[in-house]
C-alpha cells in the first residue's frame, strides 16, 4: 500500500482486503466516474506535461469536449464524497495515455474521456501517474470499496491514414469487394498468397496476412510512427484497414469506429497482446474489474480468450471475484439482443441497456408500466438465466447516451420543479431495488441533466466554466454548475444514500428473485417482490402516474405483516396472499414482509 493510502487509512477503519474480494458483483453499487470531469487534485497536470495552446495539450476548461483538469488524486481525495453516496465499487473511464487532440480542422476534440489511447501501459499525464493510480486503489481497498477499470481492445487513437482518402472520409470497403487476397480490391494485384482468411485463426496462417493494403492503403504520418504502446502495435497489420464503420452488417465489426483505428482482433497475436497488456494492470494494481468498450464490435473468438485469461490472472492474484461486463450499445428493450453475447461471446456479464430502455420507457410516459415486464422476462435468455443476470449492471443514463433527467425533461417539458424531482427520485428507486448491479453516473445524484448525449452530459462536479454546461437547470436545487458539487443535501443524493443502505441491508434487494406482482398497460402501479415466498420477501412499488392509486396485489402467501422501509406500507395484508397499496402521484414505497406467528 501507498504511504498517502496508509496515511487516508489510519482515519478510517481499514476493511480486510480478503472481505472486499469476497463479494460477489452483485454485491455491489457502482459510481462511474470520468476523472477529467469529477475532482481537479493536481493542477499541475492540467496540461500533461505538455506545452502550448488547447490543440497541442488538450486543456480548455471552457470547452465542452477539452480536458478540464480533474485527476486521479481529485477521485482519491473525494473518496469519502462517494462512500457517502452508497457506492462500493468505483468503475473509473479509460486512464490509458491518449492521443490528446484529434479530429479534422475545425472539429478538433481532445482525448479527456479516455478512448483515443495510444500507450496502453500507462496513465496519462493528464491524470497523473502510475503511483497515483495505485494510491487510489489502495485507499478505496482500504475503505472496502472495489475499482473497476475501462478498457478497450476494438480500437486505438486514429493514427493510421489512407492514402486514397487524405483529407476526406474513407467509406467502409466490404471483405467481398476488397479480399484480403487483392491489393485494392477484386480484380488488383495478388497478395498474401498463403492466407486463408481471417476465420483460421491460427499464428501461421497470421503470419501469411504481410500486406494491409488489400481494402486501403495504410501509412502512418512520420511524426507517430512510434507513438503506440506496446510498440506491436505500430503494425498497421495488425488493423483492418477497411475505412469508417456505417455501425451496420460486417462494418460493424470490421470497420473504424469514428476513424479510431480499428484492431485485427481475429489475430492471435493481437489476442496474445492484449492479454498481456490488460493481465499486466490486474498483476500491478490488484485491481477488481474490467468494463469492456464497444465490446459488440469485437469477435466473439478474442472475448472466448480473453475473458478465461483475465479471470485465471485475477484469480492467481487472490480475486476470485473479478467482474468483467462488456458494452453492447442498444436503445431498445431487447434482452436477447444483449443476452447472444454472454452466450455466444461468453461474455460474464453485459451493461443492462434494455433496463436503461424500460425505465426511460416507463417513466417518461410513452410505455405502460408493463414494459417492466418484458425486461424482467427476458431474464432466462442470458447464460446462466436468473442467476446471471443478477449482475448484469443496470443504468439511468451515461456519459454516451445522456443524462435520465435530460430524458425525463424531454418527455415532461411543463413539469414543476417538485414533479422533476418526483419523477427522478422513482428512477433511482426502480434502479435502486430492480435486480442487477444499480450503476451511478457521476453528477446524477447532484441533480445534473445535461443537455443531450455525449459532450453534453459530460458535467465536471468542480466549479465549470464550461457556458452550456452552467446554463442547465438542475433538479433538487437551484445551483448551477458553475459551482462545486460535492455537498450532500440534494435529496437526489439522499434518496440514493438511504437506498443504497437499504439494499446492502437486504440481501433480497442484491440476491432475490424478482416476481411481477402488478403491471398495465397504461402508466400506473407497478409492484413487483425480491426474493422467496418464504414471509421475509420485499414489496417494491411506484406510481408512474399523476394520480393517486389504490390496488390489490399479489404477495407470497405468507407475507402477513409488513413494515415500511420507504414510504408508507400496509401494516398488514388484506387477505392470504393479497396487500392493497395505496400511492400518491409519483409514489412509492418498499415494503418489508413479516411472516404470520
Amino acid at each position: 500500500m501507498s504511504i498517502a493510502a496508509i496515511l487516508l487509512a489510519l482515519s478510517t477503519p481499514a476493511v480486510p482486503i480478503a472481505d472486499v474480494r469476497s463479494r460477489l458483483p452483485e454485491d455491489e453499487i457502482i459510481y462511474f466516474v470520468l476523472p477529467d470531469r469529477f475532482e481537479n487534485g493536481n493542477p499541475a497536470n492540467d496540461q500533461g506535461g505538455r506545452s502550448g495552446d488547447r490543440l497541442k495539450t488538450g486543456y480548455d476548461p471552457t470547452s465542452k469536449g477539452f480536458y478540464h483538469g480533474g485527476d486521479l488524486k481529485g477521485l482519491t481525495d473525494r473518496l469519502d464524497y462517494i462512500q457517502a453516496l452508497g457506492a462500493t465499487a468505483i468503475w473509473v473511464a479509460p486512464i490509458f495515455e491518449n492521443k490528446p487532440v484529434q479530429g479534422a480542422p475545425g472539429h478538433e476534440s481532445a482525448g479527456y474521456h479516455g478512448y483515443w489511447i495510444t500507450d496502453f501501459t500507462r496513465v496519462d499525464p493528464h491524470f497523473g501517474t502510475d503511483a497515483e493510480f495505485r494510491t487510489l486503489v489502495d485507499a478505496a481497498h482500504a475503505r472496502g470499496m472495489k475499482v473497476y477499470m475501462d478498457i478497450i481492445a476494438n480500437h486505438t487513437a486514429d493514427v493510421i491514414q489512407y492514402r486514397e482518402c487524405v483529407g476526406k472520409p474513407c467509406g467502409y470497403r466490404s471483405k467481398a469487394d476488397y479480399p484480403y487476397a487483392r491489393r485494392g480490391g477484386v480484380g488488383g494485384a495478388a497478395i498474401n498468397p498463403g492466407f486463408r482468411g481471417d476465420a483460421v485463426q491460427t499464428p501461421e496462417n497470421f503470419a501469411k496476412l504481410t500486406d494491409p493494403s488489400s481494402a486501403y492503403t495504410p501509412f502512418v504520418p512520420a511524426a507517430e510512427r512510434q507513438v503506440k504502446v506496446p510498440a506491436w502495435l505500430n503494425d498497421p497489420r495488425f488493423y483492418h484497414n477497411r475505412g469508417d464503420s456505417t455501425f451496420l452488417g460486417e462494418s460493424a465489426r470490421f470497420g473504424d469506429f469514428s476513424g479510431l483505428d480499428d484492431l485485427m482482433t481475429e489475430d492471435p497475436r493481437v489476442v496474445d497482446g492484449f492479454i498481456a497488456i490488460y493481465g499486466g494492470w490486474i498483476d500491478r494494481f490488484g485491481i477488481d474489474g474490467y468494463r469492456i468498450d464497444t465490446a459488440r464490435h469485437v469477435n466473439p473468438e478474442f472475448w472466448r480468450a480473453f475473458v478465461p485469461a483475465m479471470q485465471a490472472r485475477a484469480a492467481a492474484r487472490g480475486i476470485p471475484n473479478f467482474h468483467v461486463f462488456g458494452e453492447v450499445y442498444s436503445e431498445a428493450v431487447d434482452p436477447g439482443y444483449t443476452a447472444q453475447y454472454t452466450r455466444r461471446d461468453k461474455l460474464p456479464a453485459v451493461l443492462d441497456f434494455s433496463f436503461q430502455a424500460a425505465a426511460r420507457a416507463l417513466l417518461s410516459g410513452k410505455a405502460g408500466t408493463d414494459v417492466f415486464e418484458r425486461w424482467i422476462n427476458g431474464d432466462v435468455l442470458y447464460e446462466g438465466g436468473e442467476a446471471a443476470a443478477l449482475r448484469l449492471p443496470t443504468f439511468l443514463g451515461n456519459h454516451d447516451m445522456g443524462r435520465i433527467g435530460h430524458m425525463l425533461d424531454a418527455a415532461w417539458p411543463q413539469a414543476s420543479e417538485a414533479e422533476r424531482l418526483q419523477r427522478l427520485t422513482l428512477a433511482h428507486v426502480l434502479l435502486l431495488s430492480a435486480r442487477g448491479v444499480p450503476t451511478i453516473y457521476s453528477g446524477d445524484e447532484q441533480g445534473f441533466t445535461g443537455d443531450g448525449n455525449d459532450q453534453d452530459s459530460r458535467e465536471d462536479l468542480f466549479a465549470s466554466k464550461v457556458a452550456s454546461y452552467n446554463d442547465n437547470r438542475l433538479v433538487g436545487t437551484t445551483t448551477t454548475t458553475a459551482t462545486a458539487h460535492f455537498g450532500r443535501d440534494n435529496p437526489i443524493f439522499s434518496t440514493i444514500a438511504m437506498l443504497s443502505k437499504l439494499r446492502r441491508d437486504h440481501a433480497q434487494l442484491r440476491h432475490g428473485r424478482t416476481m411481477l406482482r402488478f403491471a398495465s398497460d397504461k402508466p400506473g402501479l407497478l409492484a413487483f417482490t425480491r426474493g422467496d415466498d418464504d414471509g421475509r420477501e420485499i414489496l417494491v412499488a411506484i406510481n408512474t402516474s399523476n394520480a393517486p392509486v389504490e390496488q390489490n396485489v399479489a404477495v407470497g402467501d405468507r407475507s402477513a405483516k409488513f413494515v415500511a422501509l420507504a414510504g408508507t406500507c400496509p401494516a398488514r395484508g388484506s387477505a392470504p396472499g393479497t396487500v392493497r397499496i395505496s400511492l400518491p402521484p409519483l409514489g412509492y414505497a418498499i415494503c418489508g414482509a413479516l411472516p404470520s406467528e
